[in-house]
């Protein structure tokens, strides 16, 4: 203990015993069992609602992993279907830069806005068209009984 010249003045208050501690504050002994089944009430209910929040949490999590899946399954057949559109137009699209080039190279006006009408018009008309309204192809993809054809 440090070395305090301090002086504390004060009353000394008696000391209570075991049996007058409850007594004096109010507390019976049917207060004190009610308190602890309060307790156990409270978390009872405080575990329920714990395992009903993680069982969302995971109902969450594997719809999450699902619809990802389906996201990456749609890439892959868009990109597939891309790929083979896209070689097809692939000549085209060189025919129309190459002459859109050649033209500005020789400065024909008339040529470049030929080329620039082409390379709109393909722009214009996604692949994507031919397949109709993007929401129809979602609820087809939702449908496990549709069948693609590519």
């Amino acid at each position: 203990m440090p070395d305090d010249k301090t002086v504390l003045i004060g009353t000394t208050l008696p000391a209570e015993s075991k049996s007058d501690r409850g007594a004096s504050r109010g507390i019976s002994a049917a207060d004190a069992l009610s308190a602890l089944r309060q307790l156990i009430t409270a978390s009872r209910e405080v575990i329920e609602i714990h395992e009903i929040e993680r069982t969302k949490r995971e109902r969450l999590r594997a719809y999450r992993e699902t619809e990802v899946e389906r996201i990456k399954a749609s890439e892959r057949v868009l990109r597939d279907y891309f790929d083979r559109i896209f070689v097809e137009r692939r000549e085209q699209n060189q025919v129309l830069f190459d002459g859109l080039r050649q033209a500005r190279e020789t400065g024909d006006v008339a040529a470049m806005q030929t080329f620039v009408g082409g390379i709109v018009e393909v722009a214009r008309v996604s692949p994507l068209a031919q397949i109709g309204d993007l929401a129809d192809l979602r609820r087809a993809m939702d449908d496990p009984d549709t069948v693609f054809q590519l």
